[in-house]
């Protein structure tokens, strides 16, 4: 892990029917701030795992020590999960060791990723439930078969892509779609968290529409390094 030279912003996911944060998503910097490309740009298939690894490690020790008592949500990589139960050891560890409740964390996987391979991401995701951890498919919309996996196995959460959200409450079509999702996700009994929300017409409209969960700019950017305080939050 050492020749990552990482550490993690972090922005909330809110809460809008009981107006406060309700989680917070790691995000991957450079120790000076550089984005989540610069540094991804260094990732091979070589380093995938020890990449992957890294980035579990540090956002669970730096959430702990920021004080952190909301949810966690941490990315990871499918395809860098050669043995869901091996590769789960080093994020126990960490846990254990900075005294961080494991049944806050949440683990998402972004349908970006192609996977080649159903079976094995089905096995993740029931050795994650299995180890108490919660799981959210992020970017849902954008990527390659999300409907078809959930499909086939649920996650507890869908993270709906800025795509679907941006000017939604112009366009008939994105409307269409996450009215859709959103009848779906309550028949599957799942949360749904729209991302990327950056105006207050956009978030009217989810709101409008029953969406409880958002993530965005119009909130909150990330903050590096630190937790944004309930305080904090830009409520429209």
């Amino acid at each position: 892990m050492a020749q990552f030279s990482i550490t993690m912003s972090f922005q909330p996911v809110v809460d809008v029917i009981k107006q406060e944060i309700y989680a917070y998503e790691a995000l991957v910097r450079g120790l000076n701030g550089e984005g989540a490309g610069q540094v991804l740009a260094r990732v091979t298939n070589d380093n995938m795992y020890a990449f992957d690894q890294a980035c579990r490690v540090k956002a669970i020790e730096l959430a702990a020590h920021l004080g952190l008592k909301k949810r966690l949500n941490i990315n990871f990589m499918p395809n860098a999960v050669y043995h869901p139960t091996a590769c789960l050891q080093k994020t126990l560890a960490a846990a254990k060791e900075n005294k961080f409740p494991t049944d806050l964390i949440t683990f998402e996987f972004t349908e970006n990723e192609q996977i080649a391979d159903r079976a094995h991401i089905k096995n993740i995701i029931l050795t994650y439930h299995d180890n108490g951890f919660v799981t959210a498919i992020d970017d849902f919309g954008a990527g390659f078969a999300g409907l078809s996996l959930l499909a086939d196995f649920q996650t507890d959460i869908i993270k709906v892509d800025r795509e679907l959200i941006i000017n939604i409450d112009q366009n008939l079509a994105r409307q269409a779609i996450l009215v859709g999702i959103l009848k779906m996700a309550q028949m599957m009994g799942l949360k749904v968290v729209c991302e990327g929300v950056e105006t207050p017409e956009e978030y009217k409209f989810l709101k409008e529409n029953g969406v409880q969960f958002m993530q965005g700019y119009l909130f909150a950017k990330p903050a590096f390094e630190r937790l944004v305080l309930d305080s904090e939050i830009n409520w429209p």
